[in-house]
């Protein structure tokens, strides 16, 4: 299990040849945060932290966007808040907790470009 980020994380990491330990002393975070950060056991990160992995990459403009992006995104626990909204959007939040986790790949994908 993990984030959109926690992977995007793992991804810049490993194209550029940098450890979790070289990472983590650079942020002045332990190894341990990174890795569940990684991995989807931590929360995610700060704006501040995700500027100061945009600063240790070298991430500007676009690039830097869409890491903030991901990192908006990738809150592993939500909670969806219906009050006010039609009982359809009710509904739709429901289903969606109670199937998620039997969506395939395919799915998923299609669900996320429906909902732009």
């Amino acid at each position: 299990m993990t984030t959109p980020f926690g992977q995007r994380l793992r991804d810049l990491r490993r194209e550029r040849g940098v450890t979790l330990k070289d990472l983590a002393e650079a942020l002045g975070v332990s190894q341990a945060y990174l890795s569940a950060l990684e991995t989807g056991r931590r929360p995610r990160p700060t704006p501040a932290r995700v500027d100061q992995i945009c600063a240790y990459f070298g991430i500007i403009w676009d690039e830097a966007e869409s890491l903030k992006d991901l990192a908006r995104l990738s809150q592993p626990r939500i909670t969806i808040d219906t009050t006010g909204l039609s009982p359809e959007a009710t509904r739709l939040a429901n289903r969606l907790a109670q199937r998620i986790r039997r969506l395939d790949g395919k799915k998923i994908q299609r669900l996320l470009e429906t909902l732009g």
